[in-house]
């Protein structure tokens, strides 16, 4: 797998209708979404970007699993097998796996020490994923992470110890407290980490995709059943974020400039 330790390499909403949602993040994502071509897959939903690199999967929930999920995200391991006992190492929990996914690599469900849930892959793919690019004109690329936790001092603990992360300076946000930035060398600079007791953030990963027209896809998401739930705000560079929810209550990030 051709990934940093740490990189977000897929993105993935369980949602009870997958094929409900395929109209709501075609308009305001601008991705192709068809089912993956492996029978394998068992039905599962393949969002492809305009540049045709694939970036995230839509699936009902398993058997057994809860039928309010949402978005998830994935980071790149070299060893799902040791990433996942150093998660339960570090006093977090691992609810899924490790197992083989047919043509894709080797995956776990796990949870860091606030229980907050993420995924662990190793990719199959020895040139690594392209899901997730923080270049201008990547659009339906992730773009953005952002962890709410009611520990970030305690996350930046964990997280540096699994991927080797560590806090990149941070923006004041007055009494919601600082938005940290994650760090790993000289350039990579996938996101940021805030209190969700403080800001009243959900305490989960959220993820941000890259859109040419900010504007436009919040009234698409308007327009099929979704909702505003923060911004348009200015960000450095000159683009603005905004979240949104989908017409299941599903958040996800926006990014993009204001034509």
């Amino acid at each position: 797998m051709g990934n940093m330790e740490g990189t977000p390499v897929w993105f993935e909403l369980t949602t009870p209708d997958p094929d409900g949602s395929l109209d709501f993040y075609r308009h305001v994502a601008g991705w192709a979404i068809a089912l993956s071509a492996m029978a394998e897959h068992g039905g599962y939903r393949i969002a492809t970007a305009p540049d045709g690199e694939r970036i995230a999967g839509l699936m009902a929930p398993p058997p057994g699993a809860s039928a309010s999920v949402g978005w998830g995200v994935y980071f790149g391991v070299a060893d799902v097998d040791a990433a996942a006992a150093r998660v339960k190492e570090l006093g977090g929990a691992v609810h899924f796996g490790p197992m083989d996914i047919p043509h894709v690599g080797r995956f776990a469900a796990v949870a860091d020490p606030q229980g907050i849930g993420f995924n662990l892959l190793t990719g199959a793919d020895p040139e690594g994923s392209r899901a997730f690019a923080a270049a201008p004109g990547a659009f339906g690329h992730g773009v953005w992470v952002e962890l709410a936790t009611p520990d970030p001092d305690g996350a930046f603990a964990f997280y540096g110890a699994m991927f080797g992360w560590e806090k990149a300076g941070a923006m004041p946000m007055g009494e919601m407290g600082d938005y940290a930035f994650i760090g790993k060398g000289a350039d990579f600079r996938p996101g940021a980490v805030m209190s969700s007791s403080l800001s009243g953030a959900p305490a989960r990963w959220n993820w941000y995709v890259n859109v040419p027209d900010i504007d436009a896809a919040i009234e698409a998401a308007r327009a099929h059943q979704g909702a505003l739930m923060q911004g348009p705000d200015p960000i450095p560079g000159g683009d603005y974020s905004a979240n949104i929810s989908d017409a299941h209550g599903f958040r996800i990030g926006l990014v993009g400039p204001r034509k």
